[in-house]
């Protein structure tokens, strides 16, 4: 059984909260005039979800309030659905309550990881929905095309959105690619000296733009195969030759696939469809942190526009 999303806090490394303090810092790097404007008493603020979609991100949100003195009670569960008729009424999706100055000095950096772990969640989400819509096996994952200090949340969110995260870094695989292999003259060299410095231990991938370069790479020892830049009649046809021979190699399609496209190299063939689009090229979800409005300055309004 698969761990519930709520577990998934515990992949995180036991740096995740530097990297968050550190983003929190970038944001303030010395004081804050507004801080001074709005004062320290306690208040609370509505954490409102405008665009349909996943909420994720929800750790790391947590630990930029927390960090800053608030409290977050979640009124919609990370995983969770934002419909179409709660984003267009800007439905509350926590509650967060601290000093009025913490508040504010949280809601940008809280805002932007929602945001932006949201929309990976959504995408992956999406993609995986259209492989089971079509009674494919296999999984979408993600590439390493992350953004720069920000690659653990979006690999989260992948995840979170029920998508393959694919490599983490360049220690987590060995991806042996076009320039590696004209660096060393051959794919059979290429595998066999990552073989030899990554062991058993490690699976060693091979970016192939020809049947036969996937066969070479085979039978050097390669556990995955890529297939990239193909067609998808093409590509369904090569992977099926590579399967009648090495059945346990696993096949990837890459190269310009999106959602709209993926459909066309779905195959009992293939094993996984990578996407880089899914952490760089995703759209965000909108979300805003508002005060409530005194009475007085709601009465004052309805003065000023007449409707008192």
């Amino acid at each position: 059984m698969a761990p519930s999303k709520a577990d998934l806090i515990n992949l995180l490394p036991v740096t995740w909260k530097e990297e968050v303090i550190h983003w929190i810092q970038q944001d303030m790097p010395k004081w804050d005039v507004g801080g001074v404007v709005v004062g320290a008493a306690p208040h609370h603020a509505m954490l409102l979800g405008k665009t349909e979609g996943v909420l994720a991100g929800v750790p790391f949100a947590n630990y930029v309030f927390e960090y800053l003195g608030c409290t977050v009670e979640w009124l919609k569960q990370e995983g969770d659905y934002i419909t179409q008729e709660e984003a267009a009424a800007k439905a509350p999706v926590a509650k967060v309550s601290g000093p009025t100055n913490r508040l504010l000095q949280a809601e940008r950096t809280a805002l932007n990881i929602l945001s932006r772990a949201s929309g990976v969640a959504t995408a992956a989400r999406a993609a995986m929905d259209i492989a089971r819509a079509h009674g494919w096996h296999g999984r979408v994952a993600g590439t390493r095309k992350t953004t720069p200090g920000f690659g653990i949340v979006e690999k989260y969110a992948l995840l979170l959105g029920g998508a393959d995260t694919h490599r983490m870094d360049l220690s987590n695989m060995v991806m042996l690619k076009d320039n590696h292999i004209w660096s060393t003259g051959s794919i059979t060299s290429s595998v066999e000296n990552a073989r030899y410095a990554c062991g058993f231990s490690t699976k060693i991938e091979v970016e192939c733009t020809s049947e036969q370069d996937a066969l070479e790479a085979c039978t050097a020892g390669a556990d995955i195969i890529m297939l990239d830049n193909y067609s998808g009649a093409e590509l369904k046809q090569v992977a099926q030759n590579i399967k009648a021979k090495w059945p346990h190699v696993i096949i990837e399609a890459s190269g310009g696939i999106t959602t709209t496209t993926m459909h066309e190299f779905f195959s009992p063939s293939v094993d996984i469809i990578s996407q880089g689009s899914l952490t760089h090229g995703y759209a965000v979800l909108d979300f805003s942190l508002k005060v409530p409005k005194p009475e007085a300055f709601v009465t004052r309004k309805r003065s000023l526009d007449g409707t008192a």
